[in-house]
């Protein structure tokens, strides 16, 4: 039997919504936004749906894209950071309740004072893993519009807010160095994407909550920390994959009313208000028992993504690797206990029955 392809219609949109994504995404990197090209290809494809247009990802595309960008999350693990965690026993120990608190504390609010699912509450409230938990809700069927939209305003406040309080601080602002990474070698590109990409069929197979995510990442790190390969993939493949990415979370705002775009603009300042009061309390006691700079102890306890508190540090002439650490232990926190947690909240049913309907190949509510 000859294989079926999709109907010209359903191609035709699919790529719409891709040039959507890139267009969106590309323009938010050229001015500089911290993840511009998720927040970017997230946000064209939303303003694309909220106005009509037929936003979809084939489902066999978003899967690739979860593979690619776990491989892309598993790389910032490094032989240099995991020795950060055992140099600063103290404040790695407090984050890590901080984390916790933080995490508990932002998914009752959005629980109780909004009304949040418990699934998507908990995604919703994660202090960073922005791919991870938008993987996470188009793949359980959490409220993805909400989350995306609390997870894009948590980065913006982030960025615009903690320069201008870090300078209450004595923390100036310099220009940003730009690292070159090393030319790495085909044969460990090879290894890193056929490990990375073994270890996601196989979580993806048992069933594991976001497995091609989570297991790739896994991998990646695995592979990273150790300093097995020093390879990632190349600027082309990651940034494509997290461009998908964008272009999945946005195209779940499709029959979004302005009255409930309101409700998720509440949810997202009220939640980061929880999270930053949560994280500056914890920083503030680590300043009091410990001796570190308050600007480094901030930026390490802020919950951005890690990649946006990185450039953050190098910008403001921080510690970066005591900020790494930090935010490499929280990144593991939050990437486990998420995944737990969305083990117990998820729906129960096969991935493929909870993914698509008759007749559909794509991410649909």
């Amino acid at each position: 039997m000859p294989p079926s392809f999709p109907p010209l219609r359903t191609l035709l949109s699919a790529a719409e919504t891709l040039l959507i994504a890139a267009a969106g995404g590309a323009a938010f990197a050229l001015i500089g936004f911290p993840a511009g090209l998720v927040a970017g290809s997230m946000l064209a494809v939303a303003v694309a749906a909220l106005v009509g247009r037929p936003m979809q990802v084939p489902l066999a595309l978003a899967w690739v894209c979860f593979v690619l960008v776990g491989i892309l999350l598993g790389a910032v693990v490094t032989p240099e950071t995991l020795a950060g965690i055992a140099a600063w026993p103290g404040s790695i120990a407090i984050l890590a309740l901080a984390v916790i608190v933080m995490l508990a504390a932002t998914a009752c609010y959005l629980r109780f004072v909004h009304g949040w699912d418990p699934l998507s509450a908990v995604l919703g409230a994660s202090p960073g893993s922005m791919a991870q938990v938008l993987a996470l809700a188009a793949e359980l069927g959490g409220d993805l519009r909400g989350i995306a939209i609390v997870h894009t305003m948590r980065v913006l406040l982030i960025v615009l807010g903690l320069p201008a309080g870090l300078a209450l601080f004595g923390s100036t602002v310099g220009p940003l160095a730009r690292a070159t990474a090393p030319g790495a070698s085909l044969a460990e590109l090879a290894i890193l994407v056929t490990v990375s990409t073994a270890v996601a069929l196989g979580l993806a197979r048992m069933r594991f909550p976001g497995g091609l995510l989570f297991g790739a990442m896994a991998g990646s790190g695995l592979l990273h920390g150790t300093g097995l390969v020093q390879a990632s993939l190349p600027w082309w493949a990651g940034s494509a994959a997290v461009v998908t990415l964008g272009a999945v979370a946005g195209a779940r705002f499709a029959n979004t009313s302005p009255r409930m775009m309101l409700d998720y603009l509440g949810a997202a300042f009220g939640s980061f208000a929880v999270a930053f009061a949560v994280a500056s309390s914890f920083a503030l006691l680590v300043v009091a028992l410990l001796p570190f700079r308050v600007a480094d102890v901030i930026v390490a306890f802020a919950p951005g993504a890690q990649d946006t508190m990185m450039v953050l540090a190098l910008a403001l002439h921080l510690d970066p690797v005591f900020v790494g650490a930090h935010h490499l232990v929280r990144f593991l926190i939050v990437t486990f206990s998420v995944a737990v947690a969305a083990r117990r909240l998820g729906p129960s049913a096969p991935p493929r029955q909870r993914w698509r309907r008759p007749g559909q190949g794509t991410f649909d509510d």
